[in-house]
């Protein structure tokens, strides 16, 4: 895939354009959006990264086409747990709705740049080193195993880090509006709105670990790679406010990311036999033997995870909702005046048997 700077420059560009405008359109004045901006919006960016999608596959081949929205799928995916553990970190430090667009912005931002920084450097690791994909599988199989079991009741605003920030920063208990410091008695003190956005500038470090070896195993252009992460971020701040309530519905979706980086992994191992060059594996000669996992398999395997994975979440969290419905009625019922001594009447009432045999 050829890829020219002056192509480079006009996407990193247009991108940052999108960006900015979305903090002047939207984010510069506080609010909180409606379902129908929401809606649109995420819309427009997701019908936008389609088409982006089929134009590499028209003018670079299907192929790369292929790996792009396999990469897109699987970062989207990967985004939207994302905004789980926004919501999470909001939530702890209880973040006035009106508010939740800026941090949401700030944190994407942070993500993108973040993630731009880890593709620069696995670009240069794959290009110098083959090996190199033994570490991304390996470290992919590990992220699954613990994304599979990820846990997410603990509380993001009184984590080590925070409590680190909060014992060397001055830090205010209230909200400044959406300032990050107020000067309060003459003297500067840190916001939540500040202690909001380091904590989820921290998690955007945790989760590029996790995204960038997941793409490259899924391609080695770094193109693709740039631009399916730019698209997974961008309308994420309004996807956060029209799925908001199915976000905690989601209850699989860890363990569907799970597989999928699972499946990452392995391809990634595979590749690397494929072209292995360490002189303790077979000599340091390649085993071609190996199968090399095609990308339309990939394609099919991580859409089909993530629609099992949905689906199943939607199915328990229904069903969850259906038997806590009806335990209520039945609390109800009993609640009712007159239900406690009609039941006792009815447990010391005889049965129809005995009475049957009585009068026999």
């Amino acid at each position: 895939m050829q890829i020219t700077p002056l192509v480079w420059i006009i996407t990193i560009l247009v991108t940052i354009a999108f960006f900015v405008y979305e903090f002047f359109a939207h984010v510069r004045k506080p609010h909180e959006p409606t379902i129908g901006e929401s809606a649109r919006w995420s819309a427009f960016y997701i019908g936008l990264a389609l088409l982006f999608g089929v134009g590499i596959g028209f003018t670079s081949g299907w192929s790369f086409g292929g790996e792009y929205f396999a990469g897109y799928l699987t970062e989207k995916a990967l985004s939207i747990d994302n905004l789980f553990v926004f919501l999470l970190v909001m939530s702890a430090f209880a973040v006035p709705k009106m508010y939740q667009q800026k941090v949401l912005m700030v944190g994407i931002i942070i993500a993108l740049v973040l993630r731009g920084a880890f593709i620069a450097i696995g670009a240069t690791l794959i290009a110098n080193l083959s090996w190199i994909f033994y570490v991304f599988g390996a470290l992919l199989l590990f992220l699954a195993y613990r994304q599979a079991f990820a846990n997410h009741d603990a509380d993001p605003a009184n984590g080590r880090f925070m409590q680190f920030v909060r014992r060397v920063l001055p830090v205010t208990d209230e909200y400044h509006e959406d300032k990050l410091t107020a000067k309060l008695d003459g003297k500067r003190f840190f916001t939540p709105m500040f202690l909001t956005i380091v904590a989820i500038g921290f998690i955007d470090l945790i989760f590029a670990v996790d995204s960038i070896p997941a793409i490259y195993g899924l391609t080695n252009e770094a193109y693709i790679v740039f631009t399916a992460n730019a698209f997974a971020l961008m309308g994420l701040r309004q996807l956060f406010f029209l799925i908001g309530g199915l976000l905690e519905r989601l209850v699989y979706l860890s363990q569907g990311l799970a597989v999928i980086l699972a499946f990452i992994g392995v391809k990634l191992v595979f590749h690397a036999l494929h072209v292995n060059e360490l002189p303790f594996i077979n000599g340091g000669e390649p085993l071609l033997w190996v199968p090399e996992i095609p990308i339309w398999f990939s394609l099919t395997f991580i859409g089909a995870t993530i629609a099992v994975a949905t689906v199943l979440s939607l199915r328990k969290t229904r069903g969850d909702r259906k038997a806590a419905e009806r335990l209520e009625e039945r609390r109800d019922r009993a609640a009712e005046p007159g239900a406690g001594i009609a039941d006792a009447r009815s447990a010391d009432a005889p049965s129809a048997g005995p009475r049957a045999s009585d009068e026999r």
